[in-house]
């Protein structure tokens, strides 16, 4: 596999295990839900890279699907390159602090740097069965592949071209670009595409026989590797109805190959199962292929999107959804997402978009579950200050719904009166998300920016464990004092309070040691301030103690 070089990748191939886990703090006012939840649909505003991180403790190997719609680097875009990057170099960027544009000559480098440590951090979001689709253009398209070959371990899938816009374009350079790109690519082998499959119907059978109806299919192979070369043990002689030996022929005329070996082959004529057709005074044999009730087909799709939704219907999308034009640029219509989604989850599945834009990925998740009844969620992400008054507010009113425009022809002539059509919502909840303060350990010693208890829960637990958070039992009903979860190994417990005099006065003592119970009689791992307990006693009570903040870092390898 060839390997991509590019100006700071070797400051930034690590950089997301550097980037601090961040609070996400709800704000019920911005949500739609009775109790604002991780476990809900989620919107987030905040940097997609910390976000990203934020998200590990709870959805780390979770996400069934990735799409993203990242910047194209097209040089018009005037992104700003902002990660915090310990490196000279990366902080001469960082101090410039220009949008990348047409002049800049590291743009692409400057690209490849911001999407190589998301690229990482959505791996390990998705489940093994997991992929990502990536929509790119010609700006990027084979920076993009080689730096996914890399990060996805060559696990490509597939490459879409989509048509996303019918004619314009007279000011292009040479020609019109009509396309796109979506890359598709999965976190491992266990990925399995969801084809197409529909019952097949009787009409297609349209030959018949005592046994019933049947379709012929040409033995002899067609297409990619139909010589006998390409396997000469295909290629051997069968009787004509005339008694005559024939043998394959490919369709340029030279000898061809079977479809099927000498086994599968005299099965077939034992049994019956071949029919005979003259063509030009010779006899040509197709294997028989019984109708049978209820037999279905797959149906492959196409790696050309030609005339599934433009570029101008996902604009028409918006000011339908929001009652004015140009609200945002370049949106991309929810039935291109949701025919991705179609083919590549279930009904609970969760997807997710780190660079959420109008919120698109959310509508098409929606309007599939109203359509076959799922309950896929989503997850967006968006950095920028529209977070809540385009991305989240367009989610709103696709779930509640709104009212647009009549475009009938007899209402456009009518100046006077606007008629407005009701849109019926689609349902469906989501809890809004900002990207808060980091979890620095430190800042417990110090008594600074002290996280919640949850919050703290949830980095010590995946720091500790690397597995999965359940904010639920915290405090639950049925568990002990201070139990924040069971891992594979331990059940770990936690005291602490967003409290300085408390972190001051508090240690894993005797009494304590004695209160943690036993829950499903696993080893303790027990993080708290101090302790008063020499070894013998936690051998005793078979405890692993972390004092915080710096004695987690021992259990992260």
């Amino acid at each position: 596999m060839a390997t991509l070089n590019f100006k700071g990748k070797t400051f930034v191939q690590n950089h997301h295990l550097a980037v601090k886990y961040h609070q996400l703090v709800p704000k019920k006012d911005k949500s739609l839900t009775d109790k604002v939840s991780l476990n809900d649909n989620l919107i987030i505003h905040g940097d997609n890279l910390k976000a990203l991180k934020a998200l590990l403790p709870t959805y780390a190997g979770k996400v069934k699907c990735i799409y993203i719609d990242p910047p194209y680097n097209t040089g018009n875009e005037r992104w700003v390159y902002n990660d915090n990057v310990n490196s000279p170099m990366m902080q001469e960027w960082l101090k410039s602090k220009k949008p990348v544009d047409g002049e800049d000559l590291t743009r692409h480098d400057k690209w490849l740097c911001l999407m190589m440590p998301r690229l990482k951090l959505l791996r390990e979001l998705l489940r093994e069965d997991g992929v990502i689709f990536v929509s790119i253009d010609d700006n990027e398209v084979l920076h993009l592949r080689m730096l996914m070959d890399e990060v996805f371990q060559g696990n490509f899938v597939g490459q879409f071209i989509w048509r996303k816009k019918e004619g314009g374009g007279q000011t292009d350079q040479y020609f019109v670009t009509e396309h796109e790109y979506i890359l598709v690519y999965a976190k491992s082998q266990d990925f399995k595409w969801l084809d197409e499959t529909i019952l097949e119907s009787e009409s297609e059978y349209n030959k018949q026989d005592k046994n019933g109806k049947f379709s012929a299919v040409k033995l002899a192979k067609w297409g990619t590797g139909a010589h006998k070369e390409d396997r000469p043990k295909m290629f051997f002689p069968i009787k004509d109805p005339d008694g005559k030996n024939i043998y394959p022929v490919a369709p340029d005329g030279r000898d061809g190959r079977w479809r099927v070996g000498k086994e599968r082959m005299q099965l077939l004529i034992d049994n019956n199962l071949i029919y005979w057709k003259k063509k030009n005074n010779k006899w040509v044999p197709y294997e028989k292929i019984y109708y049978e009730e209820g037999q279905t087909k797959v149906i492959k799709e196409r790696s050309i999107i030609f005339d599934l939704a433009t570029t101008g219907d996902a604009s028409n999308e918006l000011k339908d959804i929001f009652g004015r034009k140009d609200i945002f640029d370049n949106p991309k219509p929810h039935l291109l997402i949701q025919y991705l989604l179609t083919y590549a989850t279930d009904q609970n599945s969760i997807i997710l978009d780190s660079f959420a834009g109008s919120g698109t990925t959310a509508h098409a998740v929606l309007d599939l579950n109203k359509e076959d009844g799922g309950s896929r969620k989503f997850i967006l992400v968006e950095c920028e200050d529209y977070a809540d008054r385009i991305t989240a507010e367009r989610v709103r009113r696709v779930i509640k719904g709104y009212k647009k425009r009549d475009s009938s022809p007899s209402a456009q002539n009518d100046n006077k009166n606007v008629t407005l059509n009701e849109v019926k919502g689609l349902g469906g909840t989501f809890s809004y998300f900002e990207l808060g303060d980091p979890i620095e350990m430190e800042s417990i010693l110090e008594g600074n920016k002290l996280p919640t208890y949850l919050e703290l829960a949830r980095y010590v637990f995946y720091t500790a464990t690397g597995e999965e958070f359940d904010p639920t039992v915290v405090g639950a009903d049925g568990y002990p004092p201070n139990f924040i979860g069971e891992s594979r190994e331990y059940e770990i417990y936690l005291f602490y309070k967003p409290d300085i005099d408390y972190l001051k006065s508090t240690a894993l003592t005797l009494d304590r040691a004695k209160s943690l119970g036993s829950y499903k009689d696993k080893k303790r791992l027990v993080f708290a301030p101090s302790k008063y307990l020499d070894t013998d006693y936690l051998l005793e009570y078979r405890i692993d103690y972390c004092q915080l903040p710096f004695e987690i870092y021992k259990l992260k390898g």
